[in-house]
Parts: structure tokens; C-alpha cells; sequence
């Protein structure tokens, strides 16, 4: 009894009991194979069950139109989506479609720094970087609005950063 009680905290610490594991590695797979039809058909079931990974590797096909059709406005749904739930890789896409305006009416360089300071906050050493490049094309005054914006984020989503 004691060594399968052991055998589930081990699976569960390495990774392979969690939802959407499994799929997701073989999705990773595929994609490295060039089987992006099969990899989005694998990342489905866990994107849809709010896996993060998932949704992020979803808006990437959508972003670059790998399986798909290029399609921004879906990539930054799933980035959005993959974002709100602490995805660094996610949330500086994100950034970036606000920086660009790429599947939005316009850019806007303080959601852009928002998203990109939110990524840096989770790990994301290129977030680092197009913060400092983002902030050379803004005034204090956004700055600081990005801020702000970031401080009411930052609790929720990184509350232990």
C-alpha cells in the first residue's frame, strides 16, 4: 500500500498524472515533426479544459499559421486566455499583439507593457528586453498607467512574486 501511495506522488511530481500531460507532449511532437493538424487535434481536449500550455501552443499555431490559417484575432484570443492564467510565454505574446496592434483595432503600447511586465514578473528573460524597448516609444505618463495596471495584476496572479 505504501509503495503505490508512493508511485502516485511520484507520477504527480514528475508530471504525467496532470490533466493534459500526455497530450500535450505528444502535441509538442507532433509540431516538431510538422504535424500541426494532429498536434492541434492533441492540444484540443486540454485547451478546452483550460490547460495553459495548450491554449498557448493553440495561439501560437494560430499566430504563425502552422495547421491553420493565419488568423490573429483567434492567437490572441488563446494567448489572452493562456495569459490570464500565468503563462509568461503566453502573456509576452500577448504583449507583442499589443504592441504591433496585430487582431486589434489599434496598438496600445500600455497593454502592451502591462502584458510584457507580467511576463517578466513570471520568467520571461525576452519580456526584460521589449520592456526596455517598448518604453523608449512611450511618455511617463503611460509608464506610469502601465503600472498601475500591472500592481492590480501582479497579487492575483503572481501572489507569492
Amino acid at each position: 500500500m505504501k509503495q503505490a501511495v508512493h508511485a502516485v506522488i511520484l507520477a504527480i511530481l514528475l508530471g504525467s498524472a496532470s490533466p493534459g500531460f500526455a497530450e500535450i507532449e505528444e502535441a509538442r511532437d507532433l509540431m516538431e515533426a510538422g504535424r500541426f493538424e494532429e498536434a492541434r487535434e492533441a492540444l484540443l481536449p486540454a485547451a478546452r479544459s483550460g490547460n495553459a500550455d495548450a491554449e498557448e501552443l493553440i495561439g501560437v499555431m494560430y499566430a504563425l499559421g502552422l495547421g491553420v490559417e493565419r488568423d490573429p484575432e483567434r492567437a490572441f484570443e488563446w494567448y489572452l486566455r493562456s495569459s490570464l492564467k500565468g503563462h509568461p510565454g503566453a502573456q509576452s505574446g500577448l504583449g507583442w499583439y499589443y504592441e504591433l496592434g496585430l487582431g486589434l483595432p489599434a496598438p496600445d503600447l500600455v497593454r502592451a507593457y502591462l502584458w510584457y511586465g507580467l511576463s517578466a514578473i513570471g520568467g520571461d528573460p525576452d519580456a526584460v528586453l521589449s520592456l526596455e524597448e517598448i518604453q523608449k516609444r512611450m511618455t511617463r505618463e503611460e509608464i506610469e498607467r502601465a503600472q498601475v495596471l500591472i500592481d492590480d495584476y501582479k497579487p492575483w496572479m503572481y501572489p507569492f512574486r
